[in-house]
């Protein structure tokens, strides 16, 4: 495999983002999100509050999205916490896109004054449950019968990321 860099997101990677994330959404399975997201969907959520939020691409050397990680203040977290999204291109995990992320979202959690992170997985996500405990999380609360936007109802882990380690 090429080269991989990890930077920032912006405006400029949004397209590629979408496509990406709405990939993962049409397989299904692995995220809470059942309906596609256009560019506009994506920037409001990626870059609303840069303040509090930031988020990193993957890129090969000729540009191509390998994979992004958002972090920043989610659902009913305290204000000392962050919650985190890893999204990676299929048929493209397993290769080292998700520690390099992970790597870089770290570093912007704690530059904006978190001092812990929250991934919420689905229980059937092995790959994701995989993932997160291999960074270091820890399985923290479990919460039954969420409703997706499309009805089905899952199962979900919550895994806490302490930042202070």
């Amino acid at each position: 495999m090429s080269q991989i860099t990890v930077q920032k997101g912006n405006s400029v990677d949004l397209r590629q983002t979408a496509e990406l994330l709405n990939e993962i959404i049409a397989i299904g399975g692995s995220t809470a999100m059942t309906n596609p997201m256009s560019r506009d969907d994506l920037e409001g959520w990626l870059m609303a509050d840069q303040d509090c939020s930031t988020w990193h691409v993957a890129m090969t050397e000729d540009g191509t999205l390998l994979g992004f990680q958002w972090v920043g203040p989610w659902g009913d977290l305290p204000p000392e916490a962050c919650g985190i999204g890893t999204f990676v291109k299929a048929g493209r995990t397993g290769l080292g896109i998700g520690s390099k992320l992970f790597e870089a979202s770290v570093n912007a959690a704690r530059d904006l004054g978190y001092t812990w992170m929250d991934a919420e997985i689905r229980a059937d996500n092995e790959g994701g449950l995989a993932y997160y405990q291999s960074r270091g999380f820890e399985t923290y609360k479990r919460l039954t019968d969420i409703p997706l936007d499309d009805g089905t109802l899952v199962n979900k882990i919550c895994k806490r990321y302490d930042l202070n380690i």
